[in-house]
């Protein structure tokens, strides 16, 4: 791959981390095998409403081919590795006995990624809570707080000999604002979805102590989803409801964990489900940010929406991926800056990336040179943010591999990697190669 076309880096910090991230729901499979309990998204997917009635029971099998994508990773020479427990897979039933089998899994992974010199940076939680917790009321209920403690006990306790990196959790403003508010599933009330905000960010503040007194040398954080909130129109009404939701989307996770307050907005409706010393339990000491950017969310006001605000069009002016998301790295600039000037923590990437409809051609190449140019184009904005004075010290491509795509199931394609899931068969695409050579020209300058 000619470094002609490889992004401008001299900002970035000598130890700058790259990485791949996935999550355990999108690649691994083998939902029913070795005693995993049933998550969310099992129940989800089994109700059809996932496009072409796509389901995660076999994904990328990445539950038995997790050797096969540690050498891609090795291939790759990436630093490190962001991935996720599932919950189900280690506590079948959220609480109370152990998986077994569901821990040695994990313990193979890591020691794989430890064999190929790749860190392991652990998720708790991305989004596949058991099924046997939502039944008491999922996150809708405050002992989630200790459910999500105990289980984060377990996995420090099993892994924390090897594992040092730890996130809490993985965009909690998505899993809380798609869940209870926005998109398929808006089944609940304006109070549920506070109520939830609050019980998720007690949960971080949990297993963030637990970890600190668990393991020895442990870096800590929680990883948020932000794209900017802008409005569709020049109009009053869309300004408020872009304001409304970037409260939501941006705010009232990382405030409250690492400001210790709510955003202002959002005080008096949060208010009823607050007990004595809850703000103190939230904000715990952290090590890092760590941050999600695609791209910036065009809104509009809707009267009849639970918040008053929905997605709206984006301007015509604005070039788009694939799958029509914007394409606007100078945001990406943007929030890194606007995250450092506010919270003053470490920044981590970990997931940028570029949805697509990839296909292999004749001979089996896979020419995603539209990733390679928007890639190129974020790891210079961040480079001129770096340069700004951010503190950005790693980034995490979305994703290592094709995988199950929430909503979209399989007809959405992030990875570096192509999987045919019919023969589950991996073909590293051109960025992957591109990647690749990012990594060696930055390990020898």
């Amino acid at each position: 791959m000619s470094t002609t076309r490889l992004p401008n880096t001299t900002s970035l910090r000598p130890d700058f981390i790259w990485g791949v991230s996935t999550s355990s729901f999108q690649i691994e499979g083998a939902t029913r095998e070795d005693g995993r309990g049933l998550s969310i998204w099992d129940t989800y997917c089994q109700s059809g409403a996932i496009r072409n009635h796509d389901t995660g029971d076999i994904a990328c099998d990445h539950y038995h081919r997790y050797r096969e994508d540690v050498g891609l990773m090795k291939a790759l020479g990436v630093e490190a590795y962001r991935f996720s427990v599932a919950w189900p897979r280690v506590l079948p039933q959220g609480c109370g006995s152990a998986n077994e089998a569901g821990l040695a899994f994990y313990d193979r992974l890591i020691d794989e990624l430890l064999a190929a010199g790749i860190e392991p940076w652990l998720c708790l939680y991305h989004w596949d809570l058991p099924q046997a917790l939502e039944e008491r009321g999922g996150w809708l209920n405050r002992e989630s707080a200790a459910w999500f403690a105990d289980y984060t006990a377990l996995a420090a306790r099993r892994f924390g000999d090897r594992v040092k990196r730890f996130a809490t959790l993985n965009e909690p403003s998505i899993f809380t604002l798609f869940g209870r508010s926005l998109g398929k599933r808006d089944r609940a009330s304006e109070d549920e979805l506070h109520r939830m905000i609050h019980s998720v960010n007690l949960a971080h503040g949990a297993a963030a102590d637990v970890l600190r007194a668990s393991v020895a040398g442990a870096s800590i954080g929680c990883i948020h989803n932000r794209q900017p909130c802008r409005p569709s129109s020049a109009s009053e009404a869309d300004a408020a409801a872009a304001a409304r939701l970037d409260v939501y989307w941006n705010g009232v996770f990382p405030d409250p964990q690492c400001l210790g307050a709510y955003p202002p907005s959002m005080r008096t409706a949060i208010e009823p489900h607050m007990q004595p010393g809850d703000m103190a339990r939230i904000c715990r000491p952290i090590d890092w940010f760590g941050l999600n950017h695609y791209s910036p969310v065009y809104v509009k006001a809707r009267a009849d929406a639970m918040l008053g605000y929905d997605f709206g069009d984006k301007p015509a002016d604005v070039p788009l991926t694939p799958i029509g998301w914007p394409i606007e790295p100078d945001a990406f600039r943007l929030t890194l800056e606007a995250v450092q000037e506010r919270y003053g923590l470490p920044i981590y990437v970990l997931e940028n990336g570029y949805g697509s409809f990839d296909q292999p051609d004749q001979k089996d190449v896979v020419n995603d040179s539209g990733r390679i140019e928007f890639l190129k184009a974020y790891i210079e904005a961040m480079n001129a943010a770096a340069s700004g004075g951010v503190d950005v010290r790693g980034y995490f491509i979305w994703s290592l591999l094709d995988n199950f795509e929430w909503d979209s199931g399989y007809s959405t394609r992030f990875g570096l990697t192509y999987v045919d899931y019919a023969s589950l068969r991996r073909i590293p695409k051109a960025s992957f190669g591109w990647y690749a050579g990012l990594i060696k020209a930055r390990h020898s300058s």
